[in-house]
């Protein structure tokens, strides 16, 4: 299947450990509870029909410091890997893209997504570590905050590798190994319980180790503070007073790669 035939067909496959976007700040000073720990696919099915809906930090940090950093899309494929409710999907298509496509392992995430009118028929179900697109497909590929539920990074690297075209972009995102030895973890709250999805953390060097392997240059690595923008979701939340702790240290690790190789045409 190539990416215009993903418009129109849903791949199913196995899920993997291979979450949608999304963070919320969690334990950044003492727990007031304890977390029940849930896997990514449950977690993000049970998060799914409220997660646009809820105002959240470091998806405003995160939109706030990669929007910036992306090319010019017209007359581009993108991808939106682990795209979950579409959110960068939505923006790369806006940003001119003739053809963009998302995939997600989440059949609750995915139904958020096609709720959106812009996203029917660009949606499909499937493995991320087993991309059911063509080989040398994609012009730019993001990857939001979902490389932290991943067991096999290097696999996933690959098969990046292998859909995206010599020179395309890609943009990794996920929460910063300094916020992670913090405490901070994907949480959330549903109907009264703590949720925390199970996460890794994995140093940067080795991020980009990973990726380099595969034929990716690191262009930029961004470590990104919550800023004056985010405070005023923690003062709607009634958390001002975390702020000045959680604005300390980087709260995102965003990493722009660039595939090597000499363009050969469309």
């Amino acid at each position: 299947m190539n990416l215009r035939e993903a418009e129109t067909q849903v791949t199913l496959s196995a899920a993997r450990a291979l979450g949608a976007a999304g963070n919320e700040i969690r334990n950044l000073g003492r727990a007031e509870t304890v977390a029940r720990r849930v896997s990514a696919l449950e977690g993000y099915e049970l998060w799914a029909p409220t997660y646009d809906s809820h105002p959240n930090p470091l998806l405003g940090l995160e939109e706030r410091k990669l929007k910036p950093l992306l090319p010019d899309l017209r007359q581009k494929v993108a991808l939106d890997v682990a795209c979950g409710t579409g959110r960068w999907l939505e923006r790369l298509l806006g940003l001119g893209a003739s053809l963009g496509v998302g995939i997600d392992f989440s059949p609750a995430m995915l139904a958020a997504a096609r709720a959106k009118a812009v996203l029917a028929g660009r949606l499909v179900r499937g493995d991320c570590l087993s991309l059911p697109f063509a080989s040398r497909s994609a012009d730019l590929l993001v990857c939001s905050l979902a490389v932290g539920h991943l067991r096999d990074l290097p696999t996933f690297a690959r098969e990046l590798a292998r859909v995206a075209r010599p020179q395309a972009d890609l943009y990794v995102t996920d929460l910063h190994p300094a916020s992670y030895a913090r405490g901070w973890r994907t949480g959330f709250r549903h109907q009264g319980e703590e949720l925390e999805i199970v996460t890794i953390s994995l140093p940067a060097g080795q991020i980009t180790a990973t990726f380099a392997s595969e034929g990716f240059e690191a262009v930029e690595l961004l470590e990104a503070h919550l800023g004056e923008p985010e405070r005023t979701i923690f003062v709607q939340r009634g958390k001002e007073h975390l702020f000045g702790a959680a604005s300390s240290v980087p709260a995102l690790l965003i990493c722009h790669f660039r595939q090597a190789g000499a363009m050969t045409g469309a």
